[in-house]
């Protein structure tokens, strides 16, 4: 019996783990609903995906901070998110796009915190994150 707990226990670590990597071909695909507001292009004017001007250009957005496109006017409470110091990571993203009013209310500990968004992805946040953090600058080498 304790061995079957622990292998139960091992797997679902293991699918736990799977889970939050995201999967980058599902999020490309899932990123159909997001390019009615949010188009990628690159600094080369390259259209990786042809999209609405409604939210800002997502080339980049991984390690980038939170509200700080130039020239897009973007919404109080995310703006002082980034000032605060959030930075955009495969994980911040996923949380944000389950809920970025609820997001925003948890990073700055203020209940009237808003967003501008108000779609909600319930489901396949890791996935885009995963496919959005293929998408900017080459990471440097170690």
């Amino acid at each position: 019996m304790k061995r079957i707990l622990l292998a139960i226990t091992a797997g679902l670590l293991t699918a736990g783990a799977a889970y939050a990597e995201g999967d980058v071909a599902a999020g490309e695909k899932a990123f159909k609903k997001c390019k009615s507001c949010h188009a990628i292009v690159s600094p080369e004017g390259e259209v990786i995906v042809k999209g609405g001007k409604v939210g800002p250009n997502l080339w980049g957005v991984v390690g980038r901070a939170a509200g700080s496109v130039e020239g897009f006017k973007y919404g109080d409470s995310l703006v002082a998110a980034g000032e605060g110091g959030l930075v955009w990571t495969e994980e911040e993203i996923a949380k944000w796009l389950a809920d970025p009013k609820a997001y925003l209310r948890e990073v700055l500990g203020d209940s009237s915190a808003r967003s501008k968004m108000t779609f909600k992805l319930r489901k396949g946040g890791e996935d885009v994150a995963a496919y959005l953090a293929t998408l900017g600058p080459a990471a440097p080498s170690e």
